[in-house]
């Protein structure tokens, strides 16, 4: 039996929903008597919670607007601290329009707790789900199983999982990351930079994509590589993130290599920081461009930067979704795949005018 809590909050997700609950219906789904229900109405209607009307309640004038939600949807993200607190909020910007209400699960880069986060969500009854799942510690295999298993349209967020037509006949909106490297190293090479190297925080799904770009930027401007490092998260051990970025900037003065570009851009300003402890200056000794725009511009040089869409990607990734709730089988849309680009932000750190 639902104890009163969770019934409470059945009814107010209703009445936000739907704008009315009636209580032989939510008796039923509940497993409790009418009475029950109507008890429970009550007391939320003395709380100011909704309006008591004959057979139900409805949702007070003051708190739903002109219209109620029409869908419940779940958002499953990573992290709340880097990169996925703006697409969240773009989702947020577009809900009202779309008569959603939007509700957030927190998987912090677990299988197991993401999984979890689902199956509460499913059990919470949304219509959809937003996910940018945890590729770490399971194979392609096993995720494509897992997320066709889901039992509500799905669409990714953030995630190209290449080679599974399982996973490929999903819904996603992604940022092309391969394209933003691109332009960092294109920005780079117009600056007159001849070899340029290469930091990246490797423990990301981004990862890999900005290693593509800048392995196919390299190749098409016929540019050398310059060293190459596979960065430590910094956070739990800020000495050997220190160690780390001491060894490429040796690495660069030895080759001679005069630009870098660094993922991410907490690393890019630790990297920044060390250049400058040892005497040199950004950019006229080493120009620097930061992947991800999330504290760029608070670095002690401000960082030119590769700053991805994520508001925006909220946005696409809810209408995505929004519209395959909404499909009948007779109208059912081919998968989409949506690409936003990424936009170079120019600041100090590369030694470029903001026109360049």
């Amino acid at each position: 039996m639902h104890l009163p809590r969770a019934r409470h909050e059945y009814l107010l997700r209703e009445v936000e929903l739907r704008g009315s609950v009636r209580s032989a219906e939510a008796a039923v789904h509940l497993g409790v008597s009418e009475v029950t229900v109507r008890r429970d109405i009550v007391e939320l209607d003395r709380a100011g919670r909704l309006a008591r009307v004959h057979g139900g309640a409805i949702a007070l004038a003051s708190a739903r607007g002109p219209q109620a939600a029409r869908a419940l949807v779940g958002l499953v993200v990573p992290s709340t601290t880097a990169h996925f607190p703006s697409v969240v909020r773009g989702m947020e910007a577009l809900a009202p329009a779309l008569r959603v209400r939007l509700v957030l699960g927190v998987s912090h880069y677990r299988p197991d707790v993401e999984a979890a986060q689902v199956e509460r969500l499913v059990a919470l009854g949304v219509s959809g789900l937003a996910i940018a799942p945890t590729t770490r510690d399971r194979t392609p295999d096993e995720l494509a199983a897992w997320l066709r298993s889901i039992p509500v349209p799905v669409v990714l967020v953030e995630r190209r999982i290449d080679g599974l037509t399982s996973v490929s006949e999903l819904d996603l909106a992604r940022t092309d990351h391969v394209h933003g490297a691109v332009l960092a190293i294109e920005h780079l090479h117009r600056l007159g930079h001849r070899r340029i190297g290469l930091g990246v925080y490797d423990r990301t799904p981004t990862a890999r994509h900005v290693r593509e770009g800048f392995r196919t930027a390299v190749e098409r401007l016929g540019l050398e590589a310059g060293p190459d490092a596979s960065l430590p998260k910094g956070e739990d051990d800020p000495a050997l993130l220190r160690r780390e970025l001491d060894a490429l900037l040796d690495r660069c003065t030895a080759t001679g290599t005069r630009a870098v570009l660094v993922h991410t851009d907490d690393h890019a300003a630790r990297l920044v920081e060390a250049a400058l402890d040892r005497g040199m200056k950004v950019p006229d000794d080493l120009a620097v461009v930061a992947y991800d725009d999330e504290n760029a511009e608070l670095a002690v040089v401000p960082l030119t930067t590769v700053t991805p869409p994520r508001r925006e990607l909220g946005r696409e990734a809810l209408q995505l979704l929004v519209d395959r709730i909404t499909e009948t089988g007779a109208e059912r849309r081919p998968p989409r795949h949506v690409e936003l680009l990424p936009r170079l932000t120019v600041r100090a750190s590369c030694g470029a005018t903001r026109a360049s």
